[in-house]
């Protein structure tokens, strides 16, 4: 059974970062195109970063970049997400799931929330 659990959401003021985390299993996490993707509220899923844990390259969506830094641990089989300066904006459910920017993402996890408030 494929699970993806995130975690490491949370309130943070703006321009506070954090580090989101997402645990995989039940498929071949080293040989598997990821992503981070969002949903804020009353808005569909918005793409933000995609790895390929096997060469770790990473690509990210223009309003991040810079700002947000995707990695992996293959050994763990875990997925990062640093997420700094953070904005208003940024306000969402974030969630890690297979495939890459152009998937509609049906596999993923079930999100960890960030909320951007002074």
């Amino acid at each position: 059974e494929v699970q993806l659990v995130e975690s490491g959401g949370g309130p943070v003021q703006p321009g506070g970062s954090l580090r989101l985390s997402c645990v995989a299993s039940g498929f071949t996490f080293g040989s598997t195109v990821m992503s981070w993707v969002r949903q804020a509220p009353g808005k569909g899923l918005e793409w933000v970063s995609t790895i390929w844990p096997g060469n770790r390259n990473t690509y990210n969506a223009r309003s991040v970049e810079g700002r947000f830094i995707a990695s992996v641990d293959n050994a763990k089989n875990t997925m990062y997400l640093q997420i700094n300066s953070l904005k208003s904006e940024d306000t969402a459910v974030y969630y890690c799931a297979k495939g890459g920017r152009d998937s509609t993402w049906p596999v993923r996890g079930q999100g960890t929330q960030v909320t951007v408030s002074s």
